[in-house]
């Protein structure tokens, strides 16, 4: 086959069209004896091979055209090429070659969907200087199978001893739509042909199959991979093989005496199931594979697959499948202890984290702490003051008072802040608004950010919708981003130490949590390990912290991701959904 080549500057394709030339030249008068030879021919050919019809049309046409080389170009099932499938006159030699779709003559045909006259086309494709006799002139009309353009008809002029014309034209084209029609009834034909072919072959699989039929169910029933029995429906098992006796744990001979029934080995609470099935089998013959028990001859149970089926022309015997399910629900239950153990690791892990994330924060937290109490202490010795005063202050009294009352109050709160999230409790969903989860937070680690000289600011949004779930492991998530950015920001010397928290509402169905800091940033290559278990890029670190963060957003049905912040930095941000008031909260 022709290779693709496509020149720099190749000429335009109007310069070797002539195919306006070819309609005003003198033409020759219709020679219809000759054509309806030609056609005939054809006919001929389709009777006799029809594989030889492409063949015998270039032929035909060489002949009615006078023409020196003709033939038929097919595209390829890819669309890329042309092939040439049937070639008469001088470029025979070249049958099965062709030319590339989107830079070529037959291409162009195509394209514009009309007939074209070419002169000297190698000027324009090169790759056609190899195809000898060079050609002085090629006709070339469009071929279409089925109303759709398919490939090209052609004819070639290899010397200027004559020039096509409007007659050459027409007889062109009433032969492709000739070869069109009988090439249709040539796919048609062989359509069917493996159509027959292919039914032919499936009767005789399916005579196999049911003369071997017999013996192969034989030797499934002896193989005893699965247990199967036959049945009646009034409950009596006429035979089963040994591998359905081992499940229920009978013998043989009580089979063979009559004493098995199905009814009788099925428990009480699986009989409407049993019925069921029967509903079905009386409907369409067959019962599809359910999970039921049946009672072993010990009294134990053992939990089974049964899947059945009716005999063809009877309506109270049939075939039952049963598959022992004793080491799958084994192997479940042990999946699920697993999973369940799973589940505590995780749970004490989130708890260890928070215990050590706020061991990070003790100077923090007896900050807070001591605040109230401290003021609590100075009211007190106020109110001792107004009281020795002559004539005592009761007034100054009561609201030095009050206000020991409320840094009680509020001493008593920090302390609840920081016992829920030390104590261990299984996970709850409540009902949350997240600014005061973040805020509650941020309380926590202020003065660990003032003593490192790290500024912070929020931009909470107003009238957030409210969100579902465990606030104790939203402020370890919270607390645990603004840890890192502490740390993070810590390290550098360079530029100011900014922190910002914002949260922000997400096409009224989520809430997004962001923690942006002005640190270092992130590197490239850590970003999406980032919150992979036990991998860090701290010296002291566990690398656990993260991941159990997105552990903890995603048991909330949210997402937790980073990203490099702008001019340099990292932003930690989550998303979570809002709540619904359809939702039950998990108290």
């Amino acid at each position: 086959m022709l290779e693709t080549s496509i020149p720099d500057g190749a000429i335009s394709l109007e310069s070797i069209l002539c195919t306006d030339e070819l309609l005003s030249r003198p033409w020759r008068p219709p020679d219809h004896a000759k054509e309806n030879c030609a056609l005939v021919a054809l006919v001929s050919a389709l009777a006799d091979s029809r594989r030889t019809i492409l063949q015998t049309l270039a032929d035909r046409v060489l002949e009615i055209l006078d023409a020196d080389s003709t033939g038929l170009s097919l595209l390829t099932k890819d669309k890329k090429r042309f092939y040439w499938a049937a070639i008469a006159g001088a470029w025979r030699p070249h049958i099965g070659g062709g030319t590339p779709r989107d830079f070529g003559p037959c291409g162009d045909v195509l394209d514009q969907n009309i007939p074209m006259l070419f002169t000297h086309w190698e000027r324009r494709y090169p790759y056609l200087k190899v195809a000898v006799p060079l050609a002085e002139e090629g006709l070339l009309v469009p071929f279409y199978v089925n109303g759709k353009a398919v490939g090209t008809i052609w004819a070639i002029a290899h010397s200027t001893r004559r020039k096509f014309d409007s007659e050459d034209l027409r007889l062109l084209e009433s032969m492709g739509r000739f070869a069109s029609a009988a090439y249709q009834a040539v796919e048609s034909i062989e359509g069917l042909e493996l159509e027959i072919a292919a039914r032919e072959r499936a009767e005789t699989a399916l005579r196999e199959l049911a003369n071997g039929l017999e013996a192969k169910i034989r030797r499934l029933v002896d193989s005893n991979i699965i247990g199967i029995l036959i049945w009646r429906k009034d409950g009596r098992i006429i035979d089963a093989n040994d591998a359905f006796l081992r499940i229920v744990g009978y013998e043989r001979r009580d089979l063979v005496s009559g004493r098995l029934s199905w009814r009788q080995l099925t428990p009480a609470e699986w009989s409407g199931a049993d019925e069921q099935r029967i509903a079905e089998l009386d409907a369409t013959g067959t019962a599809q594979p359910y999970e039921k028990e049946y009672l072993q001859k010990s009294g134990s149970r053992v939990p089974v697959l049964v899947g059945g089926a009716m005999f063809d022309g009877s309506r109270d015997e049939g075939v039952a499948f049963v598959v022992d399910l004793t080491d799958q629900k084994r192997a479940e239950a042990a999946a699920r202890a697993s999973d369940r153990r799973y589940r505590e690791v995780e749970l004490e892990l989130a708890h260890a984290s928070r215990v050590a994330t706020l061991g990070q924060l003790s100077a923090s937290i007896a900050h807070e702490v001591k605040q109230p109490v401290g003021a609590a202490i100075a009211y007190a010795n106020a109110a001792s003051r107004w009281l020795d005063a002559q004539p005592p202050d009761l007034e100054e009294v009561r609201r030095a008072l009050g206000l020991i009352v409320e840094s009680g109050v509020r001493a008593g709160e920090v302390i609840d802040r920081i016992r829920a999230l030390v104590k261990k409790s299984p996970p709850r969903k409540d009902r949350l608004e997240i600014n005061e989860v973040v805020s509650e937070v941020i309380g926590l680690a202020r003065n660990e950010m003032a003593k490192n000289g790290i500024s912070v600011r929020t931009q909470l949004a107003e009238t957030l919708p409210a969100i579902q779930g465990d606030r104790v492991q939203l402020q370890q998530v919270i607390l645990n981003l603004l840890i890192n950015a502490i740390e993070a920001m810590s390290g550098t010397s360079k530029g100011a130490r900014e922190l910002l928290v914002s949260t922000a509402e997400i096409d009224s169905e989520r809430v997004l949590v962001a923690v942006r800091d002005s640190g270092p940033g992130l590197a490239p290559e850590s970003v999406d390990r980032l919150f992979e278990s036990f991998y860090t890029t701290k010296p002291g670190g566990l690398g656990m912290g993260l991941s159990i963060c997105r552990s903890i957003i995603e048991a909330h049905d949210g997402r937790l991701w980073a990203t490099a912040n702008t001019p340099h930095g990292a932003i930690l941000q989550f998303t979570l959904p809002a709540y619904s008031s359809g939702e039950i909260d998990d108290r």
